[in-house]
């Protein structure tokens, strides 16, 4: 009889770096470790999406479509893997369905291998054409439920969206804990529950921000999980992914086999501890972000906005309300109907929590991103809500959109392109320009010279 295996996703090249440095890994820095990354025995490794296409053009001057062919490039055993936000891709709204299917495709034409979609609000109709596209290019559609805990968000909830999605296509099923507020027990009943109805592999991520995410990955594992998403030990923990080491060594007395080679990881831990060191020393690598905060059990609050909400209160000379702005957090995001804090919702309650203390006057001040959640732009809330609440942000608005949020947005790829004509070489340009209109111009215009 053969042994049980748990598989390991490497994060180190994604949300490692994204979540303890602001996602500034550099190629250059990180080129002479993946060999060894491919040597290593991971199932994948998470190299691509989320914020990593942003700050290669807004901070690291590297194409970000380049990165991805260099990384597939030195890959013969290991999976490519990328985090997208179903219709939202890499941006912070909605896109036309012509430019989702275009950034999928080239995505995968580029060298991506598993493609993990979500949704910020667990919408499974922002995740249509992103999965369909997924399948017709040949990539693994792994489809994550966005976790979080509210009224609404219970157990229950969760097996009937996963119960969803595998009727969507999906071919493997993701646990995506952004705030490591998922805690053991719960890991274990909601594993436990979704292995006895579908054969399909799951894999749990989280983040060590609260210090429970080792427990969690722990009873996962007792309950059944596939694979788990971990970083190697110099950018592990904090608001990191639990150290891979470690839970190949949990896997190895139980008696379970990783797949992994030691021997390498021994390497790879001295190659990125002094990497990590560098980082340290040029305060890129803040070391608030190496603790703990349980406090994250209580506001919910993924490591990323933290750190935006204490840069933008020190910024503001308003260091004093820091705490007020997190009491305010779950009060904003009960007004807008319990939408979990993941990207683009995250940023968005953040500001509006801000906003509210920072004036003095609840939403005296209301960006334009929450009138149009308010107004179903970016799908449906968890819970509904109030309508006098409504009326008070939105006035009696009779445009409030009830289907797909999709299908209120007319194709535009074309019109980009033409936009584009005077400094897009590539397909691939053309979308970076659409992304990120005016960083993607301006890195374009500047890559040329």
């Amino acid at each position: 009889m053969s042994r049980r295996k748990v598989e390991f996703v490497e994060t180190v090249l994604r949300d490692a770096h994204q979540s303890l440095m602001g996602t500034r890994l550099s190629y250059d820095d990180f080129k002479d470790s993946l060999e060894l990354l491919d040597d290593a025995g991971y199932k994948a490794l998470e190299c691509w999406g989320g914020a990593t296409f942003d700050a290669c053009i807004r901070y690291l001057d590297e194409d970000p479509w380049e990165r991805l062919r260099l990384i597939k490039s030195k890959l013969k055993n290991t999976k490519t893997q990328m985090l997208l936000r179903g219709q939202n891709l890499l941006g912070y709204k909605n896109y036309p369905d012509d430019v989702v299917r275009k950034f999928v495709e080239l995505s995968i034409k580029n060298g991506i291998d598993v493609v993990r979609v979500f949704d910020a609000l667990n919408d499974t109709r922002n995740l249509e054409t992103s999965i369909k596209t997924v399948k017709e290019f040949g990539a693994e559609a792994q489809i994550a439920i966005a976790y979080t805990q509210s009224p609404v968000h219970s157990i229950d909830y969760y097996l009937d969206l996963t119960k969803d999605i595998i009727d969507m296509g999906a071919d493997s099923i993701a646990i995506k804990d952004m705030s490591g507020i998922l805690t053991p027990y719960d890991s274990y009943e909601l594993v436990r529950r979704i292995k006895k109805f579908t054969d399909l592999d799951v894999e749990i991520h989280s983040h060590c921000t609260t210090g429970m995410a080792e427990m969690t990955y722990l009873k996962a594992i007792e309950a059944g999980v596939n694979i788990v998403d971990t970083a190697i030990s110099p950018f592990s923990s904090g608001t990191s992914q639990p150290a891979t080491e470690a839970i190949h060594f949990l896997l190895k007395e139980q008696g379970i086999e990783s797949g992994l080679n030691v021997e390498v990881l021994e390497e790879l831990a001295d190659f990125y501890g002094k990497i990590k060191n560098k980082y340290l020393e040029n305060g890129l690598m803040p070391t608030k972000v190496l603790g703990t905060n349980p406090k994250g059990l209580i506001y919910q609050v993924p490591g990323g906005m933290l750190s935006n909400l204490y840069l933008q209160l020190q910024g503001l000379n308003k260091l004093d309300l820091f705490e007020k702005v997190m009491e305010e957090i779950p009060k904003v995001r009960k007004d807008l109907g319990y939408p979990p804090l993941v990207t683009p919702m995250s940023q968005m309650v953040g500001t509006q929590s801000l906003f509210n203390i920072v004036t003095g006057q609840r939403y005296k001040m209301v960006p334009n991103e929450i009138k149009d959640y308010i107004k179903g732009k970016y799908g449906k809330s968890p819970v509904k809500i109030d309508e006098d609440f409504v009326r008070s942000i939105i006035g009696d608005a009779n445009d409030i959109i009830v289907d797909r949020p999709a299908n209120h947005l007319k194709d535009s790829y074309q019109e980009f392109k033409e936009e584009a004509k005077d400094f897009a070489k590539s397909e691939e340009d053309v979308l970076t320009y659409i992304m990120f209109p005016e960083e993607g111009k301006k890195f374009l215009l500047n890559r040329d010279k």
